[in-house]
């Protein structure tokens, strides 16, 4: 007993707030962004998606665990992707460029969302530890998800971008690159954690941050503040 409770004592309660919250923020951007894409399939003329149970709220159909982990340690990872069969597209290449967007996009929209919340607690609720941990979570939100977002917009497969790009190209180009993205996948993981995209990703994070901050009227110091639960929590 004696030990646990010396467990107990020692343990960091603020950094376990910390992850928690910012776990939570990640399985909501990694739900949002996978969701974007099996709706957007689904209203092309896809049903893959809807058939393998992927248009869903619950994080856990759309959960990764490294890359949901990669999310809470480098601001940038991925999800399960979600099943898309191009051949019910009408367009097949242009259907998968707009399914490939709508999870970035869905992001964005997100952060603006979470942004502005920020902003409402600023402007209108009295700073307590409650109205912190909400401030916390949304803060978190906003990174997560404007991390995940240009993330995926690399042009490199499987990210969203390249679909995107390569829906440019010759058809035969197109679909022999597709037949490599499995390996292509582990090339990627290893730039990710040689730190590759970190400088370029970390100064479009900053840019967009501090625009979405402009836009709804949140000082840019109290949203960053509020990634910093551990710092909050002490203060009160």
């Amino acid at each position: 007993m004696g030990s646990i409770s010396e467990f107990l004592t020692q343990m960091d309660w603020y950094g376990l707030i910390g992850l928690l919250i910012s776990a939570a923020a990640a399985l909501l951007c990694i739900t949002f962004h996978e969701l974007s894409h099996g709706f957007v399939a689904y209203r092309l003329g896809d049903p893959t998606a809807k058939n393998a149970g992927r248009l869903t709220f619950n994080p856990i159909k759309h959960l990764d665990v490294i890359g949901l982990v990669m999310l809470l340690i480098a601001k940038v990872g991925w999800a399960k992707p979600v099943p898309v069969n191009m051949r019910y597209f009408k367009h097949p290449k242009r259907g998968m460029a707009l399914t490939a967007i709508a999870g970035p996009l869905s992001n964005f929209a997100m952060a603006l969302a979470a942004t502005g919340a920020c902003s409402l607690i600023y402007h209108m609720v009295p700073l307590g530890r409650v109205s912190l941990l909400i401030l916390c979570f949304f803060a978190n939100t906003a990174l997560l998800s404007v991390g995940f977002g240009l993330f995926n917009l690399i042009p490199i497969s499987p990210l969203d971008g390249s679909k995107v790009l390569f829906a440019l190209l010759p058809d035969r180009m197109y679909y022999k690159i597709l037949r490599y993205e499995k390996y292509v996948m582990i090339l990627l993981v290893l730039l990710v954690l040689l730190g590759v995209f970190d400088t370029p990703l970390s100064f479009l994070m900053t840019r967009t941050l501090y625009g979405l901050c402009r836009l709804t009227g949140v000082p840019a110091e109290f949203l960053l503040a509020g990634l910093n639960v551990t710092q909050i929590l002490k203060l009160f």
